[in-house]
């Protein structure tokens, strides 16, 4: 299932945490789905006590969500493909697929991504943005600070100039909620 040359669409941690060294990097387009902190994180960014948020792909008819795709050395694919499964597919939340991805400079290619499976425990596609903030703030899992996660992300996108309103009010609103005594 997987493509030669191998491809992975980032829209989240890859964007700035990719964990291995591309040799191609460009923007790209994905078309059908878009960014969402929709994923309980029990691990990365939070615990199962304490479940953080991560971003995932979620199916949104007429979306789309820009990110970057990597081109993986084709002597390094085994090896990345098996990495990135490690953490991707840690429980299951999401399922590996090959998409279609428009690339800034008009080509298009089939790239791997990770897209959150809509009947799993961990999906939570319905949290009001409010409610997300909120969980954003407090959580803390085995990579670091949910906030972390969230920061560096829109970090990225913005130096991207990709326009992001919810991760804008999110970032705000977390760091309000941060400021306050507990």
């Amino acid at each position: 299932m997987v493509t030669q040359p191998l491809w992975v669409f980032g829209y989240g941690s890859l964007l700035w945490n990719p964990g291995f060294t591309p040799v191609e990097t460009i923007p790209a387009r994905l078309t059908g789905f878009h960014r969402s902190f929709c994923m309980w994180s029990i691990h990365h960014r939070g615990s199962e006590d304490e479940p953080g948020l991560v971003l995932a792909l979620d199916v949104a008819d007429r979306a789309t969500c820009d990110g970057v795709a990597f081109r993986v050395a084709d002597d390094e694919a085994e090896n990345v493909l098996q990495m990135l499964r490690d953490r991707e597919l840690i429980s299951s939340a999401y399922y590996e697929d090959v998409v279609p991805l428009a690339l800034e400079d008009g080509r298009n290619v089939q790239a791997l991504a990770y897209i959150i499976n809509q009947d799993h425990v961990q999906y939570c596609g319905d949290l009001s943005l409010e409610r997300q903030a909120e969980v954003i703030a407090r959580s803390v899992g085995g990579r670091g600070p949910n906030t972390e996660y969230l920061y560096n992300t829109a970090s990225h996108l913005t130096q991207m100039g990709v326009a992001d309103p919810d991760m804008d009010w999110l970032v705000t609103r977390v760091q309000e909620l941060s400021a306050k005594p507990a």
